[in-house]
């Protein structure tokens, strides 16, 4: 197979979607694989390595698009890349189609095969390949959210930690999933109160056990939300639904609440964003304010930690990209939790939540394999 790997061109947005070691990995196994010109550069890797490692370096995107048999890629793509995949083309990418109605009407035009790394499913329920990038954003939520904090960047002038004689600031994390477990761990160990609230309640027995003193778990419902936001300093929306638009939980009359020059984080954005006031923001303009709560919300956090998500990212997709690149879509039949990563085949939407959200028709996958 002839497997393409772009240069992201979303804004900010610096990594990549395989590292040499993969075009190495892929080689060996009698596939071609074609580099973007300084595809790699974002996250520390040079078009030599690539080159040492097999790869054939390529001037443009377009010129990808047109010879190879799969695309993999990181981020979802742009409209100007739209009109430049082909049809039967496999396309392996974070795609989070219930946020952008465009895009999936965009693909189902293309006629292209699209597997989402965020809907990839294990038997246990797991993400494997949304985990890594959902543990890199909830370790980076409580850090931004830290830095706005600060009087310089228009915050409340709080230390997370607080000091002795000093209480540590609160923060309040929606969701206690992977992002949700990360921004909890990383604020505790830098010594906030922290409130974690889930809707599941072994779950919030899971992280009563394993979170240190300093995090209380709450359950999830309207009245908590409420109570928890006016004490929150800093606001992390850590919800999925996978595949799906996220509940809206914190509506814009909500912010009232919330004490002045208070921070949030809605690390849902890419799925709509768990917060009825964000919308996607980016690393060169991450924040605005709305009711005097400042809210960060970009849709790429990882990309401003290439070289940490980069390397992240690739040691859990690249197992299935050489199973696709060996096998096509037959990869999908043998490989259950791969064949959950399938949203849009040939004109068919084919992930259930997707097809809802934009009350498009839906082909379940066992009508097609």
């Amino acid at each position: 197979m002839i497997v393409g790997v772009l240069k992201e061109i979303k804004s900010d947005e610096y990594r990549v979607s395989m590292l040499p070691v993969g075009v190495e990995t892929l080689h060996k196994n009698g596939h071609t694989v074609l580099v973007e010109k300084s595809a790699g550069e974002g996250s520390g890797y040079s078009d030599e390595e690539y080159k040492d490692a097999g790869a054939a370096i390529i001037d443009s995107a377009a010129d990808i698009y047109s010879k190879a048999d799969m695309i993999v890629k990181v981020k979802e793509p742009l409209p100007q890349e739209y009109e430049l995949i082909r049809e039967n083309q496999i396309l392996f990418t974070y795609f989070h189609f219930a946020a952008s109605e465009k895009l999936t009407r965009a693909i189902i035009k293309s006629k292209a095969i699209a597997i989402a790394y965020e809907t990839v499913e294990n038997e246990d329920h797991s993400l494997p390949l949304l985990i890594p990038m959902s543990e890199v954003a909830g370790r980076m939520s409580i850090q931004e959210g830290a830095k706005y904090l600060e009087k310089r960047m228009g915050g409340r002038g709080v230390l997370l930690a607080g000091v002795p004689g000093v209480e540590p600031a609160t923060v309040v994390i929606l969701g206690g999933g992977i992002v949700g477990t990360n921004a909890a761990k990383m604020a505790a160990g830098l010594g906030a109160n922290v409130l974690i609230l889930d809707i599941n309640l072994d779950r919030l027995r899971y992280l009563d056990d394993v979170m240190p003193k300093n995090v209380v778990t709450l359950m999830s419902n309207l009245y908590n939300i409420r109570d928890s936001i006016k004490k929150a300093d800093l606001l992390i929306g850590a919800v999925l639904i996978p595949g799906a638009k996220a509940p809206k939980l914190v509506t814009k009359d909500m912010l009232n609440l919330m004490k002045p020059r208070s921070v949030l984080v809605d690390v849902a954005v890419d799925q709509g964003g768990c917060i009825e006031t964000v919308h996607p923001t980016t690393h060169h303009d991450p924040i605005y304010v709305i009711n005097n709560v400042i809210h960060y919300s970009v849709a790429n956090m990882p990309g401003a930690v290439p070289r940490t998500s980069t390397i992240a990212l690739t040691n859990a997709t690249l197992p299935y990209a050489l199973k696709l690149a060996h096998y096509g879509v037959k990869a999908l039949v043998s490989d259950k939790a791969l064949q959950k990563g399938l949203n849009i085949y040939k004109g068919k939407v084919t992930y259930k939540n997707v097809a809802d959200t934009f009350d498009l028709a839906y082909m379940p996958v066992n009508e097609i394999f």
